[in-house]
Formats: C-alpha cells, structure tokens, sequence
C-alpha cells in the first residue's frame, strides 16, 4: 500500500515538474513572439528608405517598366507577322521576355533603394534567426537537454583533460627514460 501511495506521489511530483516546464516554455514561447514582432515592427519602420533611394527606385522601375512595354510592342508585332504568315520561330517570343526581363531586374536591381531594401531584408532574418536559435535552446533546455552551450563547454573539458593527459604522459616517458640511464 505504502509503494502505491510512493509511486502516486512520485509521478504527481512528476506532472507538476512536467507542467511547470510547458508553462515555462510558453511563457519563453510569448516573450520570443512578442521579441519577433517588435523587432519586426521596428524593421518595417526601418524600410522607409530616404528621399534620394526613393527617388532613385522610382527611376529604376519606371526604367523596368519600359522595358516591359517594349517587349510587349514586340510580341504584338512578331504575333502580327506570324498572323500575316511570316514564319515566326516561338524561341523568339521567349527570347524577346527572357531579354526584357534581364534589362528589367538590371534597372531595379541596380538602385540604392533596391540594395538598402536588401540589406535591411538579410539584417532582419538574421536577428529572426538568432531570436529562433534563443528559443530554442531555451526550450531544449526546459526540457531538461543539454543545449548547445552545455556542449561547448563538455567538449572544452574535454579537450583540457586531453592536453593535461599528454602532458602528464611525456613527464612519464622522460622519467621512464631518466630511470633507464
């Protein structure tokens, strides 16, 4: 009767430990998501780029604009001649898309506001990911797995316990050889 009440005990002990782990980690979880959404309120207003990249960007997509424009006067011309008979090669149709597109990207890829607009983009992932790898650990260490810190420090020891032990092993093969003289 006494193991019954034991092994009742216990695993209460248990569910309690167990809940106020998952309390724990949605509690991280809502800091980590609260975290997230500042920094990425703070990165869209971040984004509004300056007058100059602004006035820049418009020129490059009007310039991309253009080019679209262009290529579509010459679809309708090629489909008008093959409408009127001309043999028209269908590798035409794709190389005159394939062509403005390239001279499209160029122009908007090309601009300050573009490349600002990058860079925030790359900064802002890279802080999403290093608040994810937080959580994470955070989580992995509420539920009781070693984390990528516990390791590193594991594999430190370990590499000292390895260079004490040569050290202490040429100690002993100089003594063993001062004995031997």
């Amino acid at each position: 009767m006494s193991d019954t009440n034991q092994m009742q005990d216990e695993w209460a002990e248990m569910v309690e430990q167990m809940n106020d782990a998952v309390a724990d980690s949605m509690e991280q979880n809502m800091k980590a998501q609260a975290a997230f959404v500042e920094s990425w309120a703070d990165a869209v207003e971040d984004s509004i780029p300056e007058e100059d990249e602004l006035s820049e960007g418009l020129q490059g997509y009007n310039a991309a604009y253009e080019e679209w424009i262009d290529a579509a006067e010459q679809m309708v011309e090629r489909s008008t001649d093959a409408a009127q008979g001309e043999d028209v090669d269908p590798a035409e149709f794709r190389d005159i898309w394939l062509q403005s597109a390239n001279e499209a990207f160029k122009h908007v890829m090309g601009t300050s506001a573009f490349a600002a607009a990058n860079g925030q983009l790359v900064e802002s992932m890279m802080e999403m990911q290093q608040e994810a790898d937080e959580l994470n650990q955070d989580a992995i260490a509420q539920m009781g797995f070693p984390t990528r810190d516990d390791i590193d420090e594991v594999a430190e020891r370990l590499v000292e316990v390895e260079r004490r032990q040569h050290a202490v092993e040429e100690k002993l093969d100089r003594v063993l050889e001062h004995l031997e003289e």
